[in-house]
């Protein structure tokens, strides 16, 4: 989730994406969404196990933020909102 282009960003993990979105832009996801306005969902990825789900969000999460950008710039360059085209 992000607020704007290469603004604040939240990395999490979810069973039911969508759901999720509209918890964050309702300000009842997450402490961190509802605090910075972040209802954009700016990249997403799909995994079978959710152990390794929850590894790789905890890698990502320790990545730098130009090493973030990159990540979502390779397949949302103009970093739009994703959520029409999970619905």
């Amino acid at each position: 989730m992000a607020d704007r282009y290469r603004g604040a960003m939240y990395i999490g993990v979810t069973a039911s994406l969508m759901a999720r979105v509209h918890q964050h832009r309702a300000g009842t996801g997450s402490d961190h969404c509802h605090r910075y306005g972040l209802t954009r969902l700016v990249w997403a990825e799909r995994g079978d196990d959710i152990g390794a789900c929850i590894a790789h969000e905890k890698r990502l999460k320790r990545w730098r933020r130009e090493w973030k950008f990159a990540l979502i710039e390779r397949g949302n360059p103009n970093w739009l909102d994703l959520t029409e085209q999970l619905a």
